[in-house]
């Protein structure tokens, strides 16, 4: 129930035409319990041989023809503005939920597939779309039918009613003990078929790994187990189905038996109009064609509550990185960034940064050097705030980050990370990413810069080339360079450069530097590199080691110390 309060206020902006669906459903019910009112009149007429049953009879088929027809009309604008209102609704649930997944921080993707999540986005937004533009409706035109239905049955005769309907209680308890059974056999489909979708994202996207590894009847044979398992869970919950369904057909044909064996005795004593007995058969037949049709119904029911379930997952996930309510908008950055007593983790009990301190002065280049895992990149994402610190403070030009919007806070950097994501777009509309308002004579001025322009000029379609699903098409220093070019254009006072070269052969890594060497001026500047050519030239070298800043100083002063930074030196680490 408090699921379905969910949906009907997210629904909301929907609520006038699903209102006007429902007006089409009360004409609908009204018009079908209309006709068996006059095939009664009709037989009682005939009955009595009344001579006036020619032309009532023709009035009647006249008006029963346009009842039928209004019920048509009805049944039109139930079926167009329920769908109408779900597909719009669902529209915007899918937008919702990929504005909360941008939302949310790098913390919630740790343990999540991409295939999981498009399967909650497409597949079970899908599902929704069934519960608003069927089950619902459906099972307020049944209601209706079985409500009006069962007022007529008893007003033309009480004692038949109460007769024919005792089965209705088994009826209803069948339909709760099913709906308790099925939902989370329901469930975990649903899941099942997320993990299906999963195993594919990741297969269609590892392509080339499972091809150089010739583990195609590995991966053919995973895909295979995922598609039969969600056969399976799906076969289970239609099995259940099946039992219910039949069961209610069962319960549902004895009213028909005790008005037939009963209704007929009755008949033949004069003690209930034969009229009465066709309008009851009549009016059973429509009375169970609901309560059959809620059974395949609550199938539909179940399976739109267990996606609802997922899809809710996501829009009532905590975002852990929040911004405060009033937070400050960051204006003319100066790059002035201190980290105070820092700690972090990704796993409680696992520490990756410990008491970090570290002042960063407005124009200063400074590099993190250190062995694999001891935190680098971490520093970094904690400066763009993917994450919040455990422990201690970073701050910018004296504003914490916790106080700074979101926004403006990542507005005043560029960043080249290690492992570039490319669109798949055009090689200009991937480095005008993050200034789309750029010209293209600027975006060729930031590739000229970047060494990037060398190789793009030489294509056939140029800065128009479509580059491909995460940038395939380009070899993996192509793009590095427009990666790094996209930086460039930025043009933020904060510049962070993660492994930025490391895919570029020697010669370019230099003609790069000393283009890179322009465009650090004046600006504050975070590196993380392992070539010696690369942090040389760094005002300020921060050595970390097991999460903890071990040394800091210059090229010359940390190799008279002799220290971590020495050593990794003289082992090429650094070379």
């Amino acid at each position: 129930m408090k699921l379905a309060l969910k949906l009907v206020k997210s629904s909301r902006s929907y609520w006038g035409y699903l209102l006007f669906a429902l007006a089409a459903i009360v004409g609908m019910t009204m018009a079908q319990l209309y006709a068996p009112q006059v095939v009664r009149q009709l037989i009682d007429m005939a009955v009595g041989q009344d001579p006036l049953l020619a032309e009532v009879a023709l009035r009647m088929g006249l008006i029963l023809g346009a009842v039928y027809l209004a019920q048509a009309v009805c049944s039109y604008i139930r079926s167009y503005y329920t769908h109408y209102a779900a597909w719009h609704f669902v529209a915007d649930l899918r937008t919702s939920i990929y504005g909360t997944l941008q939302k949310l921080s790098m913390k919630f993707y740790h343990d999540k597939q991409t295939g999981q999540i498009m399967s909650r986005v497409v597949n079970d937004t899908h599902n929704i779309e069934i519960l608003i533009a069927h089950a619902v409706p459906d099972i307020l035109f049944n209601l209706a039918i079985i409500l009006g239905v069962g007022i007529i049955l008893f007003v033309i005769n009480p004692l038949l009613a109460a007769l024919s309907l005792l089965a209705t209680p088994f009826l209803v308890v069948m339909s709760v003990v099913f709906a308790k059974k099925v939902l989370p056999v329901f469930r975990d489909a649903q899941q099942i078929l997320g993990e299906l979708n999963a195993n594919l994202q990741d297969n269609i996207s590892g392509m080339k790994e499972i091809q150089v590894f010739n583990q195609h009847d590995r991966e053919k044979a995973k895909i295979g187990n995922s598609a039969r398992a969600h056969a399976k869970a799906i076969l289970k919950a239609l099995q259940l189905s099946a039992v219910y369904g039949s069961a209610v057909q069962y319960f549902s044909s004895i009213g028909s038996v005790v008005v037939i064996a009963y209704g007929g005795y009755l008949a033949l004593h004069d003690r209930v109009p034969v009229a009465d007995i066709v309008a009851f058969v009549l009016y059973l037949n429509i009375f169970f064609q609901p309560l059959t049709a809620l059974a395949r119904i609550n199938e539909d029911l179940q399976t739109s509550i267990a996606s609802a379930e997922r899809v809710f997952d996501i829009l009532d996930a905590e975002i852990d990185v929040k911004e405060k309510e009033n937070p400050h908008h960051l204006k003319n950055v100066k790059g002035h960034i201190v980290y105070k007593n820092v700690s972090f983790h990704y796993i409680e009990g696992a520490a990756v940064l410990k008491d970090v301190s570290i002042e960063i002065k407005p124009g200063e280049v400074v590099a993190l050097v250190g062995p694999t895992g001891v935190g680098k990149t971490t520093f970094i994402n904690l400066l763009n705030r993917f994450y919040d610190p455990v422990e201690g403070d970073i701050t910018i030009d004296g504003f914490n980050l916790k106080d700074v919007s979101l926004h403006s806070l990542r507005h005043s950097m560029s960043n080249v990370i290690q492992d570039v994501f490319l669109f798949n777009d055009t090689l200009a509309e991937n480095i005008g990413y993050g200034r789309p308002d750029a010209t293209r004579e600027e975006v060729v001025q930031a590739s000229n810069t970047a060494r990037a322009d060398d190789f793009i000029s030489q294509l056939n379609d140029g800065y128009d080339t479509i580059v491909g699903e995460r940038g395939m098409r380009l070899s993996g220093g192509q793009k590095q360079r427009v990666s790094i070019a996209r930086a460039i254009l930025r043009d933020r006072p904060i510049l962070i450069l993660d492994e930025a070269t490391a895919a570029v052969d020697v010669e370019t890594e230099k003609q790069i530097r000393d283009a890179m060497d322009e465009v650090m001026k004046d600006r504050t500047t975070v590196i993380i590199a392992h070539r010696l050519s690369t942090i040389k030239k760094a005002d300020k070298i921060i050595v970390l080691n097991d999460g903890r800043i071990e040394d800091v100083g210059t090229h010359d002063e940390l190799v008279a110390r002799g220290g971590l930074y020495a050593h990794l030196t003289e082992i090429n680490m650094y070379a």
